[in-house]
């Protein structure tokens, strides 16, 4: 006789779609009971480390009490009210937290439920502007490759139109502008030559180009690439000098993954347009921010019709808006400078021995980001399941094996989650050898 998590798994692969998976998928889920701090529990019982961090938003692990609390305080409370000619206390005083953290000069926001919403919001903005501006002319964007911004359709039109996921849909997408990807190196000392292919694109075409859109110093699904910080700020001032607004999308390094509060740190740099999403609520609900200028709010309201024509229904949630809160309060509270030191650290003692390893083309680690770079991009699914074997959860993708844990992992599951994490990647490259 099937146990009832049985039954429930043979219908969750017969009818529920997952992310970029197959319908029916090929290979069952897996089932999980309960989270705890950076513990995964599964349907059988047994306990993972949790190397993904939910993809990369439960800073703080899961069911953290803090959050809890205000979570349960708020749900008491008003769970939900539509966001249309009322307000409540949770978004305001989320925006107001958002405003002082972020970049000087980011003063308006609106709130979304997504990071791809976030987005969307961020390129409507960006045409918008210059349509009020009279400038129509103005509707492409400006990107480079190997990047990822997410899956709505505005989105997809600026992921990496070669070797990202959204490439079948090239014929259908409206095109835009790609410049090489950046030079990959944190610290490398750089010969421009990215830039200047960049600057190319903006001298050509720059009358028809409403905005750049850049992920900041790490370039997340497209490749879990990281590049360095004098590349953003020479992007920043040639979007000033050819008058092309800058989006920058932090929904994947926002709130403290790269070591500094948002990647635009590292340059110095305001972006016209930001976005917010992911660790917004420390993992626990869906929300996303746009953050802009005053300039940008007040160029549109001026213009015709003056409105900005978005309104997702569950905009500015106030359970969401209050999970936020604790979430970001309990970030400020806490030593996480000193925890992504101590992450970084232990990650690099860990991975960077495995350059040179036959099979593997490269380790880097960033922060709280540690990727090995695989040579072979068909291994995932056995790295995987060695790694669950190890008591690991990791999901990698394409050639990269990558963790991104939550910031108050406890050094004992860290080096659990890294020895589990070398077992799979060699195990799986010694098969594969055979």
């Amino acid at each position: 006789m099937k146990s009832d998590w049985q039954q429930l798994l043979e219908f969750d692969q017969k009818h529920i779609w997952h992310p970029y998976a197959k319908m029916p998928s090929a290979v069952a889920t897996i089932g999980v009971q309960k989270t705890q701090g950076s513990i995964i529990t599964l349907a059988d019982n047994r306990e993972l480390v949790d190397g993904m961090s939910s993809w990369w938003a439960c800073i703080h692990g899961y069911n953290h009490p803090v959050i809890q609390k205000a979570m349960h305080q708020q749900i008491e409370i008003m769970p939900h009210i539509m966001f249309g000619g009322l307000t409540h206390q949770p978004a305001i005083e989320l925006a107001q937290r958002l405003i002082t953290l972020s970049p000087a000069g980011l003063d308006k926001i609106f709130f979304s439920d997504s990071g791809s919403v976030a987005m969307e919001v961020a390129i409507k903005m960006a045409l918008q502007y210059w349509i009020s501006l009279q400038q129509p002319n103005k509707k492409q964007l400006i990107t480079v490759k190997a990047g990822y911004h997410g899956d709505t359709f505005a989105t997809m039109a600026i992921c990496d139109p070669d070797n990202g996921m959204h490439h079948i849909f090239n014929q259908t997408l409206r095109k835009h502008h790609f410049a090489p990807a950046p030079q990959p190196g944190f610290h490398l000392d750089s010969d421009d030559q990215d830039i200047k292919a960049f600057e190319a694109l903006l001298i050509k075409h720059h009358h028809s180009i409403a905005a750049a859109c850049i992920e900041p110093i790490v370039q997340g699904a497209g490749g879990m690439r990281f590049y360095r910080p004098d590349y953003l700020k020479q992007i920043q001032q040639l979007c000033q000098k050819h008058k092309v607004l800058l989006i920058a999308d932090e929904i994947a390094t926002g709130f403290g993954r790269t070591g500094k509060l948002f990647a635009c740190e590292w340059a110095e740099i305001t972006p016209d347009i930001l976005c917010l999403g992911k660790s917004l609520t420390g993992g626990n609900l869906t929300l996303a921010a746009t953050l802009t200028t005053n300039t940008v709010s007040q160029v549109i309201s001026d213009g015709a019709p003056g409105l900005l024509m978005h309104g997702p229904t569950f905009m500015a949630n106030p359970l969401a808006c209050a999970t936020a809160i604790a979430s970001i309060d309990l970030l400020l509270s806490s030593p996480w400078q000193e925890n992504i030191q101590r992450i970084e650290s232990h990650l690099q003692q860990a991975l960077l021995p495995l350059n040179g390893y036959s099979g593997i083309k490269e380790v880097r680690v960033l922060g709280a980001i540690g990727v090995v770079e695989l040579e072979k991009g068909d291994l995932g699914e056995r790295v995987q399941a060695h790694a669950i074997e190890s008591g690991v959860w990791l999901r990698p993708f394409g050639k990269l094996v990558y963790t991104m844990p939550a910031f108050n992992i406890p050094q004992e599951q860290l080096k659990r989650l890294t020895n589990g994490m070398i077992v799979a990647i060699k195990t799986a490259l010694s098969e594969a050898q055979d």
